[in-house]
C-alpha cells in the first residue's frame, strides 16, 4: 500500500481535501493502485491542538510517506498571534524539513471557462503554461532578517541569498519540464538591479547547455509581469525565485480566471511530493458548502502523475473535471456577473466528478 498523508488545514482546506480524497482514491482505485491515508494537522488547526504549527510527529509522519496532500493554512483568529507561530510558519517548515524546493505551478485554461477570465477571451483562449518557483530560499529565508531599532528608528530588514547549487537544481527541473511540454523556458529575474539575479543568469545558461533543445530566454520581472496580462500564450515553462514566483504564479493564476482552479505540487530530492490548490483558507465562507474543490481535485491529479507515476489516472481526474465543466456546472467563484446559472456546491462538484470518473 501507498501511504497519502492528508492535512486538511484551516477553512476551506478540510472541505476541498474532502472532496480531493474521494476522487483521489477512486481514481487510483479504477487504475490498480492501492493507497493508504493517514490525517495530520498543520496550521491554525494545529495551533489550536498543539500550541504549534506543525510538531515533529507530523513531520515525521509526511516523512514516510509517499505524497502529502494539503488544504490551506491560516485566517484571521490566528492573526495576533506572533510572526514565530502563524500558521503560514507550519507550511514554511513542512516545505523545509521535507526538501522541496521546487513549486510547479500549471496554469492552463480549460475550454468551458475562457470567459471566467477578466482579459478577452482571444486572449485567453489555449493559454498552458507552468511556473517553476524556487521554494526554499531568497528573501522568505535569507539571514540576516528582522526589526531592529536604530535610535528612535526602526529598521525591517531581510536578506535574499542563493548559492548557484540552489539556483542549479531549480534550473534543471525547469528544463526537464519545458523538454515534457513545448521546449521553451522563459527565466523571470531582475538582474539589471540585483547582484543575485546577475548570478541567476549566469547559472541558467550553464545549464542551458545541457538542454540544446530547449529555447531559453531571460525576461526582467516586471516586464515580463506586464506580457503575461498582454500575450500569455507566449509563455510555456517560467522558473524565477520565490518571491518573484509567489507573485507571478498568483498573476498567472488570475489571468486563466480563478485561483480555485489552479492547482500545485512542491517537489524534491528527498522524494516526498506535495500537493495543495492555490488558493488561500477563505475562512468568510469556510462550513458553508460552498467552496470550489477543483483545484484541491486537480492537485490530487498532479500528486498521481508526479509521485504514483499514473499518468492515465492523473489523466482521467483532468478529464473528469473537463466534462463537469463542459456541462455546465460552476461553483459561485465561476458564474459570471449577469449569468442565470444554478451555484454548484462543494460536495455536489465532489459527486459529478465522482460520476465523470466510474
Amino acid at each position: 500500500m501507498t501511504r497519502i498523508v492528508l492535512l486538511p488545514g484551516d477553512g476551506i482546506g478540510p472541505e476541498v481535501t474532502t472532496q480531493a480524497h474521494r476522487i483521489l482514491e477512486r481514481a487510483a482505485s479504477l487504475h490498480g493502485i492501492p493507497l493508504d491515508f493517514e490525517e495530520g494537522l498543520i496550521g491554525g488547526a494545529s495551533i489550536d491542538a498543539h500550541g504549534t504549527p506543525l510538531t515533529d510527529a507530523v513531520v515525521e509522519q509526511c516523512r514516510g510517506a509517499q505524497a502529502v496532500l494539503l488544504g490551506a493554512v491560516g485566517g484571521p483568529r490566528w492573526d495576533d498571534l506572533s510572526v514565530a507561530i502563524r500558521p503560514e510558519k507550519g507550511l514554511l517548515r513542512i516545505r523545509k524539513e521535507l526538501g522541496l524546493f521546487a513549486n510547479l505551478r500549471p496554469a492552463s485554461v480549460f475550454p468551458a471557462l475562457v470567459a471566467a477570465s477578466s482579459l478577452r477571451p482571444e486572449v485567453v483562449e489555449g493559454i498552458d503554461m507552468l511556473v517553476v518557483r524556487e521554494l526554499t530560499g531568497g528573501l522568505y529565508f535569507g539571514e540576516p532578517r528582522g526589526i531592529d531599532r536604530n535610535g528612535p528608528e526602526r529598521i525591517g530588514r531581510n536578506t535574499m541569498v542563493y548559492s548557484d547549487v540552489e539556483i542549479e537544481r531549480i534550473s534543471r527541473v525547469a528544463f526537464e519540464a519545458a523538454m515534457r511540454r513545448r521546449k521553451q523556458l522563459c527565466h523571470m529575474h531582475k538582474a539589471n538591479v540585483l547582484d543575485v539575479s546577475q548570478l541567476w543568469v549566469e547559472v541558467v545558461e550553464e545549464v542551458a547547455k545541457d538542454f540544446p533543445e530547449v529555447t531559453l530566454d531571460h525576461q526582467l520581472i516586471d516586464s515580463g509581469a506586464m506580457l503575461m496580462v498582454k500575450d500569455p500564450r507566449r509563455f510555456d515553462v517560467i522558473v524565477t525565485t520565490n518571491m518573484f514566483g509567489d507573485i507571478i504564479s498568483d498573476e498567472a493564476a488570475m489571468v486563466t480566471g480563478s485561483l480555485g482552479m489552479l492547482p500545485s505540487a512542491s517537489l524534491g530530492a528527498g522524494g516526498v511530493g506535495l500537493y495543495e490548490p492555490v488558493h488561500g483558507s477563505a475562512p468568510d465562507i469556510a462550513g458553508q458548502d460552498v467552496a470550489n474543490p477543483l483545484a484541491a481535485i486537480l492537485s490530487a491529479a498532479m500528486l498521481l502523475e508526479h509521485s504514483l507515476d499514473a499518468a492515465a489516472a492523473a489523466a482521467s481526474i483532468r478529464n473528469a473535471v473537463s466534462q463537469v465543466l463542459e456541462a455546465g456546472h460552476r461553483s459561485a467563484d465561476l458564474i459570471l456577473p449577469g449569468e442565470d446559472r444554478a451555484v454548484t456546491k462543494c460536495k455536489a462538484m465532489g459527486d459529478l466528478v465522482l460520476e465523470r470518473l466510474a
